[in-house]
């Protein structure tokens, strides 16, 4: 009687169950996420209503967390203005 070859790597062996994605609603709902540009909820170029819908929270803190980090030195302006040019719109 031949026995198993015990090489997890040979082409035949089926892959095991840890390695496949999870199944549920929890991989479903990050399936068909996508960053845009939103133009319901929008005071300048909707990148901070794009930015909190994408990741769940409420635009008006991510509003608060780009104005509180200007006074801080560094390019949050020139940031904000290229993802306003490379977020596409929903």
């Amino acid at each position: 009687m031949p026995q198993p070859d015990p090489n997890p790597f040979t082409p035949d062996a089926a892959p095991s169950p840890a390695a496949s994605p999870p199944a549920g609603p929890a991989a479903a709902e990050g399936a068909g996420r996508r960053l845009t540009r939103s133009r319901s909820d929008r005071m300048l170029g909707g990148v901070c209503g794009g930015l909190a819908r994408y990741f769940g929270i409420d635009a008006t803190w991510v509003r608060i967390a780009f104005v509180v980090s200007v006074i801080l030195p560094g390019p949050q302006v020139l940031l904000y203005l290229l993802l306003w040019l490379v977020i596409p719109q929903d």
